[in-house]
């Protein structure tokens, strides 16, 4: 949890200081261009980077500020998740022949010390099981059951949160599509008349928030898919670890 924090700290300060550069650098060009020729000729040179930045300060501090708020916690939620699958990650076969090595030299403890050196909830759910050896299978399946449990909701752990950037990020674009196009008809309600110089301005801001919003939510279903098949694939390795388990032991009870 530290370490969550402190990603989202560093990410935080970063986006800030890039949002208020942003900021400055749009208002000095702005204040600086004396003509639409000039104008034109500067987009022209804009690259991506600065295109990006140029279209999320027009889309306005209020909702993209949120939208980006989301992204931040997501990536930084995603990113602590990845690097606690992929420590968690265990060479099942590696790790089941050591286990059965040691249970046929050294016995029960030999077999244990092997789970204690070993990282992750598959040694985890081996050490368990062997603690349970001197009673009967029954007992020893009991407790890596219960155990596979505990293990799997950690690797889920604050999975939920990214699922719910990934449906607040466009909702919050849509809403500022929405407020977009209020501001707009209110324009051309007190000018009487429309024209599309009144509206234009509106219409954009909701165009790009719903943008924004679509980008983000983009993002974070990838790495959501990613965490959701690692976590897949580690449980699946937890079951047929422990199926190998009680072979194990029905054996060496033999």
């Amino acid at each position: 949890m530290k370490r969550l924090f402190s990603i989202l700290a560093i990410t935080c300060l970063m986006a800030i200081g890039t949002v208020s550069a942003n900021a400055t650098t749009f208002a000095t060009t702005t204040a600086t261009v004396t003509t639409v020729t000039q104008d034109d000729a500067a987009s022209e040179d804009l690259s991506f980077h600065q295109e990006l930045k140029k279209r999320f300060i027009e889309g306005g501090p209020g909702f993209m500020g949120i939208v980006l708020l989301c992204l931040i916690l997501g990536l930084a939620i995603a990113i602590e998740r990845i690097i606690f699958l992929n420590l968690s990650t265990t060479n099942t076969k590696k790790l089941t022949q050591n286990v059965e090595d040691a249970l046929n030299s050294g016995g029960v403890e030999a077999a244990k010390e092997v789970c204690r050196n070993t990282k992750g909830p598959v040694a985890s759910i081996f050490y368990q099981g062997l603690d349970r050896a001197d009673e009967d299978i029954d007992a020893a399946e009991k407790a890596v059951v219960a155990y596979g449990g505990v293990q799997m909701g950690q690797l889920e752990k604050n999975v939920s949160w990214i699922s719910l950037f990934i449906a607040l990020a466009p909702m919050l674009g849509f809403m500022g599509t929405v407020i977009g196009m209020i501001q707009a008809f209110d324009k051309i309600e007190a000018a009487g008349d429309m024209q599309p110089s009144l509206v234009a301005g509106g219409i954009k801001v909701a165009l790009l928030t719903t943008v924004f919003g679509l980008i983000v939510a983009i993002i974070l279903q990838i790495f959501y898919n990613y965490i959701i098949a690692k976590i897949d694939s580690i449980v699946n390795d937890m079951e047929d670890a422990s199926i190998t388990l009680m072979d194990l032991l029905v054996r060496h009870k033999k």
